[in-house]
């Protein structure tokens, strides 16, 4: 009995001092990528409002576009893309340390002179790497440096967007679908809220919107955001393809990286003025805006996944998250009406339904719906994420996502060829892929 209860006193311990080893840590990595997602956010807000003061800029982005090109050919030739962090939390990989202020430079560049693009995208790379990294300086093992590069992304995230949970799930849940790390939860969600409380000390605000129609969970109401959650599904197929599309155009027909980002720059500088508008420029937080107040033109989805395409396949830097808010607003703004729910609610709907169907986080995507919007319709946004998430198949956002179960049955999956297939024995294999 004696002998029970010293091993349960040592367990106790053991327990203790690794809980106050994570929190000590994840304290940390919020302290360190905190202020530099805050800083990343202020110097994206400058450069749009910049950029919406000084028309002219947009001339420029050909010019930008080599400097960016220069600066990743001299100094990281693979880097710039999120799937680096995947990659350095799965197979022990970890981010070089340049790789963050890169992107924050890049980025900016890319706002600044009118290219269409996003940020957490980018948040999540420069809080990985930096994280990563911060690991490998304290001495830790690799599985240790793996979770920092975990929580570096939740607290980059939290700290740029605003959303702690979110952040904090969404980093749990998008690395292989279907397979939550635990473990990762306490010192993800610590990090996460020290960064976005450090980022709102900066002054950088959190984003959030008044949600001006609330619709009842009856079941016609249900059978309405179904359809919705199905259409968001296909857009977000749709989506993924064009940017995984793009780059390989671009590189088919343009093989130089310099010839290619200037061509890219031009097509975006000739689209703006034949549209007479900047809205489909930057990340394009005005339209978002205007869609969740009900107002959005028929094809701005359609153009603003032309410009992000055009942009990052061009090979500008940023992050895809905020134009998928923009599309799946200005989508769910129209096409709601026409099957009789508020065009409010449509967009706030295809916002966060659209965000699920393309980077596979559903939990992410209510957490979102909850700390963006309030708190309201909350069933809805379930339903809608739920549709979108099963509906959109395995396509992704992300070439390194990698999916742990099959979306339809209770069975794994594997990858053949490229092609994610159900197979009952899968569970223990899903992370490798057939040559």
């Amino acid at each position: 009995m004696k002998k029970k209860i010293i091993r349960h006193l040592r367990s106790a311990v053991g327990y203790l001092l690794v809980c106050a080893k994570w929190l000590a840590l994840a304290a940390l990595v919020g302290c360190v990528v905190g202020p530099l997602g805050a800083a990343f956010g202020l110097a994206l807000n400058w450069a749009n409002a910049t950029r919406a003061a000084q028309p002219w800029l947009l001339y420029l982005l050909p010019v930008a576009g080599l400097g960016i090109v220069f600066l990743y050919e001299h100094l990281d030739p693979d880097g710039g893309s999120v799937n680096q962090v995947f990659t350095s939390v799965r197979e022990r990989k970890p981010v070089k340390l340049r790789s963050a202020p890169l992107i924050f430079v890049s980025t900016v560049i890319t706002h600044l002179f009118g290219g269409s693009s996003g940020r957490e995208g980018a948040a999540l790379l420069l809080g990985g790497s930096v994280s990563g990294n911060l690991g490998k300086v304290l001495r830790l093992e690799h599985r240790d440096c793996r979770l920092m590069t975990m929580c570096g992304m939740a607290g980059a995230f939290s700290a740029v967007f605003g959303t702690p949970l979110a952040a904090t799930i969404f980093t749990l849940e998008v690395v292989d679908v279907g397979s939550m790390q635990y473990a990762a939860l306490l010192p993800c969600l610590l990090s996460s809220l020290v960064g976005v409380f450090i980022s709102g000390r900066m002054g950088l605000a959190p984003e959030a919107f008044s949600l001006q129609a609330e619709v009842t969970a009856t079941p016609l109401n249900l059978a309405r955001v179904i359809v919705l959650g199905a259409l968001l599904a296909a857009l977000s197929i749709f989506f993924c393809e064009l940017l995984h599309i793009a780059p390989k155009l671009y590189k088919k027909y343009l093989p130089n990286r310099y010839l290619r980002i200037m061509a890219g720059g031009v097509l975006i500088l000739a689209l703006t003025k034949l549209l007479g508008t900047t809205d489909y420029n930057g990340a394009g937080a005005a339209v978002i805006e205007a869609a969740i107040d009900g107002q959005a033109l028929p094809y701005a989805f359609l153009l603003k996944m032309l410009f992000t395409a055009l942009t990052l396949g061009a090979g500008f830097k940023g992050g895809e998250i905020v134009p998928i808010f923009f599309t799946g607003a200005t989508f769910g703004c129209v096409a709601a009406p026409l099957l009789g729910l508020p065009p409010q609610l449509g967009a706030a709907l295809g916002m966060v339904a659209l965000f699920c169907g393309c980077t596979n986080s559903p939990l992410a995507s209510i957490c979102l719906a909850i700390e963006v919007f309030g708190g309201r319709c909350v069933p809805l946004f379930a339903l809608a994420c739920a549709v979108s998430y099963m509906l959109s198949s395995y396509f992704s956002l992300y070439r390194e996502q990698h999916f742990m179960h099959s979306k339809l049955r209770i069975v794994g999956v594997r990858r053949i060829h490229g092609i994610w297939t159900e197979s009952d024995t899968a569970h223990s294999d899903a992370h490798t892929e057939s040559k």
